[in-house]
């Protein structure tokens, strides 16, 4: 993982939220800020917000593209900018290299969660990125069949700059060394195993890392069929009467198609939003009356996923509250796996003829 995410090394960890967990307390303590894209993933959200908050490390969500409002939320006491290549469930594209320049400004590292991308769409450390992590549950793995995450560092932050204490000072856990004085480049790697991973506990089974050394080996394959199966959904939704929108980075007139192109040249992967006439009750009749689309919450996976957040994961949030989250009433996500694509627009055929069938009755 380190060499296709073009990094100096890289931590195995049991999910993705550990890989994330480990990043962040390698660098941060009681007393210390953290700022984060708010266009991210709701365990992100809820793992800085609440479980990390606890620990006395205060996090601050910003849209990711107010870039003023980025630069101005950093605190001296700020250790760390978060954010995703193509946001969840959003598909909100991050500005890699004005991202980056923010944090080196203010002399922090810039953590990139690139589990949408992969590394063959996009790789952030060729946009200025110091850390990325994956959920490699996710497209690495490429079916579903186990959890893991994956911790990788650029090796070209200077983390010796005075910002980072746990870093730059004598560590109790650790004989009384000084990362970054004992092993240089390889400082926060070696925090993160040595101490923040061994006293975590959240180590990869072997049996979990051969799975996912598996599906590693198909990535690419894989990648192309999910990018070109997600276009042609993407077009046929966007064609239909009763599609309201369609969330899709790769249209040529989508808002961010010049980050798209920039970031993601090959496709902006396969993973989106499309909003249904008829909110919430649509999204149930449209999800139930799918075959072949597995209702699952899982994404990355070589079969097709889908899941309507509103009647689901968001079901206890109101209108305006899903809406700050970046979920609409009506909004549907897909994960765009492998099948024959007559079959799958087959399938969501189906499910849109409910739709409108119930919109009928209603009517």
């Amino acid at each position: 993982m380190a060499s296709l995410e073009g990094g100096l090394g890289a931590l195995a960890t049991a999910s993705g939220l550990a890989a994330q967990l480990c990043g962040v307390l390698s660098l941060a303590q009681a007393g210390d800020h953290l700022l984060c894209s708010q266009n991210v993933y709701g365990g992100t959200i809820t793992q800085l917000s609440v479980t990390i908050k606890r620990m006395g490390i205060e996090t601050t969500f910003v849209p990711v593209d107010d870039l003023a409002a980025m630069r101005a939320a950093v605190r001296p006491n700020t250790r760390l900018l978060l954010c995703e290549t193509i946001g969840n469930p959003s598909g909100t594209i991050a500005d890699l290299h004005a991202l980056a320049s923010i944090a080196h400004d203010h002399g922090i590292p810039l953590l990139v969660d690139n589990t949408f991308a992969s590394p063959y769409l996009c790789r952030p450390i060729e946009h200025g990125a110091d850390l990325v992590v994956q959920s490699a549950t996710k497209f690495l793995c490429g079916h579903g069949t186990t959890v893991g995450g994956v911790l990788v560092d650029s090796g070209r932050f200077d983390f010796g700059n005075g910002r980072f204490p746990l870093l730059s000072t004598e560590s109790p856990g650790y004989h009384g060394k000084v990362f970054t004085e004992t092993f240089g480049e390889y400082a926060f790697l070696m925090r993160a195993r040595a101490e923040v991973l061994r006293d975590v506990g959240a180590q990869l089974a072997p049996m979990d890392a051969w799975l996912l050394l598996q599906g590693i080996e198909t990535l690419p394959i894989r990648m192309e069929r999910h990018v070109a199966n997600a276009r042609l959904v993407a077009n046929y939704l966007r064609g239909h009467a009763d599609v309201a929108w369609v969330a899709h980075p790769d249209f040529a007139d989508a808002q961010q198609r010049e980050l798209a192109a920039r970031y993601l040249p090959r496709g902006a992967g396969a993973v989106f939003t499309f909003g249904l006439r008829g909110g919430r009750d649509a999204g149930r009749r449209f999800i139930d009356a799918l075959e072949l689309w597995s209702h699952l919450a899982n994404v990355g996976d070589a079969k097709s996923l889908v899941i309507h957040p509103a009647s689901t994961t968001h079901s206890q949030l109101s209108d305006d509250e899903m809406r700050n989250a970046g979920v609409a009433p009506e909004s549907v996500r897909l994960s765009v796996g492998l099948e024959d694509i007559e079959d799958l627009i087959w399938d969501l055929n189906n499910g849109l003829r409910a739709v409108a069938a119930g919109a009928t009755v209603s009517a």
